[in-house]
């Protein structure tokens, strides 16, 4: 049997207008571009790192 793979979901709540550009590639990267946009992820130590540089931006929750 395969094991499941923990995820996040991961939502975006701010604006990147007038922030680092390399805040705006990071949420590119995590597959946010708009406001209100969810993307489900797989929980790695690559996309913790990604979320806690723009954790002003986004909501995290754990999926269900």
């Amino acid at each position: 049997m395969a094991t499941a793979k923990q995820t996040v979901k991961v939502t975006q709540t701010g604006s990147p207008i007038g922030r680092h550009k390399s805040q705006r590639e990071t949420l590119i990267g995590l597959g946010l571009n708009k406001m209100h946009r969810t993307r489900e992820l797989e929980d790695t130590p690559s996309v913790r790192g990604m979320i806690n540089k723009v954790k002003h931006l986004v909501r995290v929750e754990e999926a269900v």
